[in-house]
């Protein structure tokens, strides 16, 4: 059965197979078929589209995944994108449930802010409105000068831990490093339970001197501060850190640990975090998280960790993942795209998908 009005058009722009799945559930639950177009790679590796019906005056939604190969998955999106801007479409709401280099958020060292540079492409090809999912930093939105739909994956990730772990009500959050602690208390508040947060754990490129000025300059050290030339001032010399000992606040003694995160890509953090609960007594350790990138060996060392189960929403395909870790289990979140699809679509209000929403969730 159709949920919309008439003019819709959703296409999926990742010529991969497994990454279109996604996009089928979303149309299967608006009750409309995916659109008509081509994706793929000429012999050369350049991407070619070619949308194979009108969607002159019509509302198009354009749904990527991020497969493998990351930049193509950019590359798709900004032709087909801009394809529908050239077939005079009224409207383009791109659909990344995740969005790509949100890392890169931050300047580092000699770096540049790619997440800017990713924004301002995909705005100059035409994009019209954006519909993601929870973003690395929100800070991010203000990259666009086009509304931005900050999902969250949050109430998917309860249900489950309500519905799947019998005996949660003895278990604690944890947040493995200070900076994912919002995130952690957001949890332990809604669920009514405890939170612990890991702290001295191995410093990662992600918390590393963020602001990247911290390049000193070729200079001579007099009585602790910085000299260059006779005429300039003297900066007072700021002490390295040290990383404590790793130190986890909170009681996790026989109690079912539970660590959420926004991304689980590299699991080293995430490995070392459940051994350090597994020697303060924790019997059981879930990993939660709303992007499973997983890449690399990672299905490997989840499958000889102490970390019991892996849990992750659809939102980047991980199927080859999971037949190599049978620990790792899927959310689906197609529901809340389709609603919002199809509340953008009608011209019905948002606020309904962020209800209960606070500024740290």
């Amino acid at each position: 059965m159709n949920h919309t009005k008439g003019g819709l058009v959703i296409f999926t722009a990742n010529s991969h197979p497994s990454s279109r799945e996604l996009g089928k559930r979303i149309a299967e639950r608006l009750g409309v078929e995916l659109g008509k177009v081509q994706v793929y790679q000429e012999a050369n590796r350049e991407t070619r589209v070619q949308i194979q019906e009108s969607v002159r005056g019509k509302d198009v939604f354009v749904i990527q995944t991020v497969s493998k190969d990351v930049n193509t998955t950019i590359m798709e999106m900004l032709i087909m994108v801009y394809a529908c801007r050239t077939s005079c479409a009224r409207s383009i709401t791109g659909v990344l449930p995740y969005f790509p280099y949100s890392k890169q958020c931050k300047m580092r060292k000699r770096g540049s802010i790619v997440s800017k540079l990713i924004a301002s492409m995909m705005c100059k090809a035409g994009l019209t409105h954006l519909i993601t999912m929870d973003l690395h930093q929100k800070e991010i939105q203000g990259f666009f000068n086009i509304p931005v739909d900050n999902l969250r994956a949050s109430p998917f990730l309860l249900q489950y831990i309500q519905e799947e772990i019998p005996d949660y009500r003895n278990a604690v959050i944890v947040a493995k490093s200070p900076a994912s602690a919002k995130r952690a208390q957001s949890f332990a508040e809604r669920l009514r339970l405890g939170i612990a947060v890991i702290h001295g754990e191995a410093q990662d490129a992600e918390s590393d001197q963020v602001d990247g000025r911290h390049s000193p300059p070729t200079v001579s050290r007099t009585h602790g501060a910085f000299h260059q030339g006779p005429f300039c001032v003297p900066i007072p010399l700021l002490m390295p850190k040290e990383k404590p000992p790793i130190t986890v606040v909170g009681d996790v003694g026989g109690r079912i640990a539970i660590i959420v995160d926004d991304i689980i890509d590299d699991v080293d953090s995430f490995v070392a975090a459940a051994e350090t609960l597994k020697e303060r007594g924790a019997y059981k350790i879930f990993v939660m998280a709303t992007h499973g990138i997983l890449s690399s060996e990672a299905p490997r060392f989840i499958e000889e960790s102490a970390i019991d189960e892996v849990v992750v929403t659809n939102t980047i395909p991980h199927e080859l993942q999971k037949l190599q870790c049978p620990k790792i289990k899927t959310v689906d979140i197609s529901m809340i795209l389709s609603e919002a699809i199809r509340r953008i679509h009608n011209g019905e209000s948002m606020s309904y998908l962020f209800r209960n929403i606070g500024v740290d969730d």
